[in-house]
C-alpha cells in the first residue's frame, strides 16, 4: 500500500507502466496494481523468505553462526549486481532505484536476491546520464554523497552503486554499516575498520569457517570499497563489478581511502 499519495495518479500509472516491463531474474515481478482515489497499491510476487536484511543482521538463538554461509553471500552480491546492471538499460527508459539497501533484497525460496521497493526510484530517458535532483533522497548510511552535495559529482546510476558497495560491506561484516550501539568507538565506522584490514593484510576473523572463505570476505570488501568511492567517476560500472566478484582475488586492486580517515585506533574489534 502506498501512503500519503499525491496528483491525480498520471505519474503512478506512468511509472507502474515502466516498472511493469521490468523482467529480469533479479528484480521482483510487479503482477498488478490499484489506484481507486488516493489509494494506491502495488502486487508483487510473493518472496517466502522476506528480505536479506533478516538473514545478515538476525541472530538465530543468539547463536554467533552467520545465517548464510560465505559462498551464499558471494551468489546473492552477484545476483543483486546483475539486477542494479539491468535497470539503466534494460528498459525503454533509465531506472535509477535510490535506496538499494538489505531491507530491500527480497529472497525467492532458493534464496535468489531480487531488487523491490521503486518507491524512491526516478526515471529518466536513455540518453540522460546526468540527473537533475531537487532534493536528496535515499536512506540515510547507503545515499551516495553527491545526493546531498554536487560538490562531489553529478548524480547517475553510480549513486546506486554506492549504495550497493555499502550494502555489500554489511553483507560482510554481518552490521549495520555505522553502528552507535558498538561500545569500542574505532569500529562505529565500518568502512574505514575493513579498509584498514585489507590494506594491512589481516584476516577478518569475521567467522571465517571453510577454505576460502576468507578470500570471498576480502574480495567482497574490496569490491565494496571501490563501490563507495566519493567520486561517482572513480567508482566502478556495474558490468566492472560483476567482473571483479566473479574475477580471482589476485587480479583485484585496492582502492583509494574512500573516506576522511578518522583517528581512532583500528587494530582490534
Amino acid at each position: 500500500m502506498l501512503e500519503n499519495s499525491k496528483g491525480n495518479g498520471e505519474e503512478f500509472i506512468n511509472e507502474v507502466a515502466t516498472i511493469g516491463r521490468i523482467h529480469h531474474f533479479n528484480i521482483v515481478r510487479l503482477l498488478g496494481f490499484c489506484s481507486e482515489g488516493t489509494r494506491r497499491a502495488l502486487l508483487y510476487e510473493f518472496m517466502p523468505n522476506g528480505s536479506l536484511e533478516k538473514f545478515i543482521f538476525s541472530k538465530i538463538s543468539e547463536s554467533t553462526h552467520r545465517l548464510l554461509s560465505w559462498e551464499k553471500l558471494q551468489t546473492i552480491a552477484i545476483g543483486v549486481a546483475r539486477g542494479i546492471e539491468y535497470l539503466p538499460q534494460g528498459c525503454n527508459q533509465r531506472i535509477l532505484h535510490f535506496d538499494i539497501k538489505p531491507h530491500n533484497i527480497l529472497l525467492d525460496h532458493n534464496l535468489c536476491p531480487k531488487i523491490s521497493d521503486f518507491g524512491l526510484a526516478k526515471l529518466c530517458s536513455k540518453d540522460q546520464s546526468i540527473i537533475s535532483m531537487t532534493a536528496a533522497r535515499g536512506t540515510p548510511g547507503y545515499t551516495a554523497p553527491e545526493l546531498f552535495s554536487r560538490n562531489f559529482g553529478e548524480v547517475s546510476y553510480k549513486s546506486d552503486i554506492f549504495s550497493y558497495g555499502m550494502m555489500l560491506l554489511e553483507m560482510v561484516g554481518c552490521r549495520k554499516n555505522i553502528d552507535l550501539s558498538i561500545e569500542n568507538q574505532s569500529q562505529i565506522y565500518f568502512p574505514e575498520w575493513i579498509y584498514n584490514k585489507v590494506s594491512q593484510g589481516k584476516e577478518f576473523a569475521l567467522e571465517i569457517e571453510a577454505d576460502g572463505d576468507e578470500e570471498i570476505a576480502k574480495k567482497l570488501s574490496i569490491v565494496a570499497l571501490w563501490c563507495i568511492q566519493w567520486n561517482p567517476t572513480e567508482r566502478p560500472s556495474m558490468p566492472i563489478v560483476i567482473q571483479m566478484l566473479e574475477g580471482d582475488i589476485e587480479s583485484l586492486e585496492m582502492p583509494p581511502k574512500p573516506f576522511v580517515s578518522s583517528d581512532a585506533e583500528m587494530d582490534t574489534m
